[in-house]
């Protein structure tokens, strides 16, 4: 007798669907980290471009968002002072995916 019987095959069609399943399931979990991981990249960039503005060191206190551009996504400037004189702590806070997620970015510089 030739050929597989009937229980071979459904035995082959259990282990092909569990590996087919691992991989679409495997394929998801990394598709939500590679969104996850733009966002953050884009809050980041948003960030850096803001701090290292040179008008916005010189502003006070305040918050805004990075409209129109990336309206979704929020900051927050604070000011404190340090322990050494002459030098302040300027922190600035993104928020993103409806202020579930937050990063911040901290620099020093003297006070004028």
């Amino acid at each position: 007798m030739k050929g597989f019987s009937l229980l071979e095959v459904l035995i082959a069609l259990a282990i092909m669907s569990g590996v087919i399943l691992t991989v679409i399931v495997s394929f998801n979990y990394h598709l939500g980290i590679v969104v996850s991981d733009k966002e953050e990249t884009a809050a980041v960039l948003l960030a850096r471009a803001k701090i290292d503005d040179p008008g916005f060191t010189s502003l006070p206190t305040g918050k805004g968002t990075f409209a129109p551009a990336r309206a979704d996504i929020t900051w927050e400037k604070t000011v404190a002072s340090t322990e050494l004189p002459g030098i302040k702590r300027m922190i600035l806070t993104v928020r993103w995916n409806s202020d579930k997620r937050s990063l911040a970015l901290v620099r020093y510089a003297a006070k004028l």
